[in-house]
């Protein structure tokens, strides 16, 4: 009778999680950064509908918080792809 090559206990492969501390410590920074962006683009509002306020087209809410959100994609998008296996010669 032949021996089932799946009951071998010695040349189970060993299993490890695809992410390491590296990918989780990125993915961390990444979602610390888009979510200090979405922080950042908030308020500004005007209680009164008919009274215009300027303070929503200010330099934080327009220029500095979208950058900071898409720079947390790119950081999110680099901890995915990042390869802790990968060994330096």
């Amino acid at each position: 009778m032949a021996k089932n090559k799946y009951l071998a206990d010695d040349k189970k492969p060993k299993q490890e999680f695809i992410f390491q501390k590296k990918n989780y410590l990125f993915m961390f920074i990444g979602l610390a950064c888009i979510a200090l962006g979405f922080i950042l683009m908030s308020g500004g509002g005007s209680d009164d509908p008919n009274v215009f306020d300027p303070e929503i087209f200010n330099f934080r809410r327009i220029r500095l918080a979208p950058t900071l959100v898409l720079i947390g994609l790119g950081i999110e998008v680099y901890a995915i792809l990042l390869n802790p296996h990968k060994k330096k010669n």
